[in-house]
C-alpha cells in the first residue's frame, strides 16, 4: 500500500532528526493513512480508498461525491 492519500494528495516528507548535540540525520515523516469503504450514494456503490486523517474530515465537510470530483480534477484519483 502506498502511503497517499487519495483525497488531498499528500505524500510522505522528508526532514532531518536533531539529536541534542544538533547532529543531523535524514528521516521521513509518514502520512496518517487508512483504508476506509466508503458507500457513495450517488453510485449505489461502496468503494474502497486509501484517504488521510485530514481526508476523512474533508469527506465530512464537502460530502464524498464532492471530495471525489475535486480529487479527480486535481490527479489524486
Amino acid at each position: 500500500m502506498s502511503k497517499v492519500c487519495q483525497i488531498t494528495g499528500r505524500k510522505a516528507a522528508t526532514g532531518n532528526n536533531v539529536s541534542h548535540s544538533k547532529r543531523r540525520t535524514k528521516r521521513k515523516f509518514n502520512v496518517n493513512v487508512h483504508k476506509r469503504k466508503l458507500y457513495w450514494a450517488e453510485q449505489d456503490m461502496w468503494i474502497e480508498l486509501t484517504v488521510s486523517a485530514a481526508g476523512l474530515r474533508i469527506i465530512d465537510r464537502i460530502g464524498l461525491d464532492a471530495a471525489l470530483k475535486k480529487a479527480a480534477d486535481k490527479g489524486y484519483l
